[in-house]
């Protein structure tokens, strides 16, 4: 079967390339197409028809400045599906681009499947709407997604666990020794504070700043910046004079003490590696934008390990409460070895893993797009 598979950012591409990995072992015949990133280039053997670089632009202001560049990504994506025909389209989150496909794809009769739901459970709950109308198949990567779903008249919708599971599981078994890593890129030998200032340009242009000057604060630490895919060190050491570690996040924070991080899928590779974290989500830091998002959102939490477990696991400092004091407070108590906020933050992270369930993921997917196309 051929799979049309798109995927607008860091973490899509690596949970894409994964199913990519499993759909080739369970069809013989498989063959790709695909918008992405590095990850499914390797998995698929092929380059891909646009990088997620050029598709990734996050806030209204943002978007508003590259509408041309991403009409012109819509009409490039539109023409390679008419050219190529696939057996169907996969989604990866990016909902925006991906529901403008998926009614495309509807219109020229191709089975859509959304891999990874788009957290319309959180804001813009009216796309319910069009995803019963144009998905055929909805997999969910949180445990409470398939109920929300099923609520809103929706029974495509099915759990098959979290992809970070296996693949930070597999990060961690693979990790090298300490004094490797270290040496490797060229850190000192003090406990580690990581900073996973995200994987856009705007997201860490508005929150590695914040980042680093509460950094400055740890001078008895070793700090270290994971940069993104795609985003080269030049633009990080515009916005701070630390370290940068590439290509090695997930390694980064085997051997990290603690960490910030900016609101995403890096909360929760954090957690499954087990390192105390501070979620920092600054954007432009007004409270106006901080009452806005409360009245849009249907949610008590932001970050996946607070959602998944329903309780304020991590703490979340957003917009106007994430300043450089405040971010420092939170940090300063997850540092000391037994403290009570580290423990608790770790007894968090422990019941989040037991209710995301085994490994996996991938593979069951790739059985539920298989049993989808074949009906």
């Amino acid at each position: 079967m051929h799979y049309f598979i798109i995927a607008g950012e860091a973490s899509g591409d690596l949970h894409a390339a994964g199913l990519i990995e499993k759909l080739r072992e369970k069809d013989p015949d498989a063959r790709f197409s695909f918008l992405g990133g590095d990850c499914m280039s390797k998995a698929a053997g092929t380059s891909p028809i646009l990088h997620y670089r050029e598709m990734a632009f996050m806030g209204f202001s943002e978007v508003l400045r590259n509408l041309r560049k991403i009409f012109g990504n819509l009409k490039i994506a539109k023409k390679a599906i008419d050219a190529a025909r696939p057996d169907c389209i996969i989604a990866v989150d990016y909902p925006s681009f991906n529901l403008k496909i998926a009614r495309h794809a509807h219109k020229a009769g191709i089975p859509v499947v959304w891999y990874i739901s788009p957290k319309i459970w959180a804001w813009k709950k009216w796309r319910i709407k069009d995803i019963r109308r144009l998905v055929d198949r909805m997999l969910c990567i949180l445990p409470f997604e398939p109920d929300f779903y099923a609520a809103n008249d929706y029974s495509e919708a099915t759990y098959v666990g979290n992809p970070s599971v296996e693949e930070i599981d597999k990060a961690l078994a693979a990790v090298a020794p300490r004094a490797d890593f270290l040496r490797r890129h060229k850190l000192r030998d003090h406990r580690i504070i990581a900073l996973l200032p995200g994987s856009r340009r705007g997201e860490i242009r508005c929150n590695l700043p914040v980042m680093n000057e509460v950094a400055r604060r740890y001078p008895q630490y070793t700090i270290a910046v994971a940069a993104a895919p795609g985003i080269d060190d030049a633009f990080y050491s515009s916005l701070t004079d630390f370290p940068i570690v590439r290509g090695a996040t997930h390694e980064l924070l085997a051997h990290s003490h603690a960490a910030l991080v900016t609101s995403g899928t890096a909360t929760l590779e954090a957690a499954l590696a087990e390192v105390p974290q501070v979620v920092t989500y600054r954007s432009n830091g007004s409270r106006l934008a901080y009452n806005l998002m409360k009245r849009l959102l249907h949610v008590k939490y932001v970050s996946l390990p607070n959602l998944i477990t329903d309780a304020p696991v991590i703490p979340e400092q957003l917009l106007h409460e994430c300043t450089v004091d405040i971010v420092d407070e939170r940090l300063r108590a997850l540092t000391r070895e037994g403290a009570p906020a580290r423990e608790s933050q770790l007894a968090g992270y422990a019941e989040m893993r037991r209710l995301l369930g085994p490994s996996g993921a991938a593979s069951r997917a790739a059985d539920a797009i298989i049993k989808t196309l074949k009906k």
